[in-house]
């Protein structure tokens, strides 16, 4: 069944992320209302919905009043009209966790909250309020409201970041799980908890000299290619949003590669976690390896050519032999304790990825080189 769905706020920070979802299912109706709408307008979509997100609001105003008109006032405009309905329309509104602070955004957010329970007491109409910490990822404004927005502009550009104290917390959630949230709220599978409010299931909390080093980490490896851990959820956002602030000409950077006679090798992506991995490109006739670990393992991956590795197991004069082709792609393992080499046996340049299950190490690169 269609479903009109009025959105306000729909071109602020949320508002975009949420529409993309919005914008994709066939069952729902999009009304979108914004800063360029009018009253009237606004008016008119909630006359029409089904369903309500209110997102829309003022967080910094040029005039310290525009808090009430903009955050209070305005969800008390939205909710007459939609009281003035027979239909009980289920309504979602965006607040703060400042709304339980005494200062005049935090006033005026509360009283926004007290507007929508007073439109559920009134209209029997079901309503989400979810109490927001302050949320991060794509598309948020630098320079705004947001300090996680402004460093990773800064960041992404070189330009400094300000710590004024650096062991104070943040206390974060992320655009993508907001969204997931409110669209669960959409399709009837959330409900208020025993305080009246909604919560997303998943919030961080970081230090201001946590969140400052994970982001020069990520600026740092591009150079050093080496990759964050990103077995956890907090790290994963906030690499994903530091990449959404690169300059658009700065998306790409260039690889160190080692050329010589036989053709060259870039290393491409480094972790302490899961080890390396490099690219090369090998003329026809070309040797490369010759050489064996005694823990350190690998794979190879011919993606472009036609090349033969060779095995021999260090002690023994048996060699195997494993061809290999871009036409017909298969990784061959590296075991511990074999010589090994591979050969392009074609006429054109091999291409190969190689992965090891550690960074290279020239202080103890656990490489011994002997022919196969």
């Amino acid at each position: 069944m269609m479903r009109t769905v009025l959105l306000t706020g729909a071109d602020g920070f949320i508002g975009r992320n949420l529409r993309t979802h919005l914008e994709r299912r066939d069952d729902i109706r999009l009304i979108c209302i914004d800063v360029g709408n009018t009253k009237e307008e606004l008016a008119a979509a909630a006359k029409e919905a089904d369903f309500v997100i209110h997102l829309a609001g003022i967080n910094r105003p040029k005039d310290i009043s525009e808090f009430e008109s903009g955050n209070k006032g305005l969800t008390e405009e939205l909710v007459e009209v939609l009281s003035s309905r027979e239909k009980k329309v289920p309504l979602l509104i965006s607040s703060s966790i400042q709304a339980a602070l005494d200062n005049p955004y935090g006033k005026s957010k509360l009283g926004a909250e007290e507007a929508i329970r007073d439109y559920a007491r009134s209209t029997g109409a079901s309503v989400f309020i979810f109490r927001l910490p302050n949320v991060f990822g794509k598309w948020c404004r630098p320079n705004y409201n947001s300090v996680i927005a402004t460093w990773c502009h800064n960041t992404t550009r070189g330009l400094p970041i300000q710590i004024n104290d650096p062991a104070a917390e943040l206390h974060l959630v992320y655009v993508d799980d907001v969204v997931e949230a409110f669209m669960a709220a959409l399709d009837g599978m959330v409900s208020p908890e025993e305080d009246g409010f909604c919560r997303v299931s998943r919030t961080y909390t970081r230090s201001l000299a946590e969140i400052a080093a994970m982001l020069k980490s990520f600026s740092a490896s591009r150079t050093t290619l080496i990759m964050p851990p990103l077995d956890d959820g907090f790290t994963r956002a906030l690499y994903a949003t530091w990449l959404s602030y690169l300059p658009d000409q700065e998306f790409g950077y260039f690889l160190d590669m080692k050329k010589d006679d036989r053709g060259w090798l870039a290393e491409f992506i480094k972790s302490p976690a899961f080890g390396q991995v490099f690219v090369s490109k090998t003329k026809p006739g070309i040797t490369r390896g010759n050489h064996w670990h005694h823990t350190k393992v690998e794979k190879f991956l011919v993606i472009s050519g036609k090349a033969l590795l060779r095995f021999r197991k260090i002690g023994e004069k048996n060699i195997l032999e494993y061809p290999v082709s871009g036409d017909e792609l298969r990784v061959v393992d590296i075991p511990a304790g074999y010589t090994h080499s591979i050969t392009n046996i074609g006429d054109t340049e091999v291409i190969t990825l190689f992965w090891a299950d550690e960074i290279f190490n020239s202080a103890a690169p656990d490489t011994y080189f002997l022919g196969v």
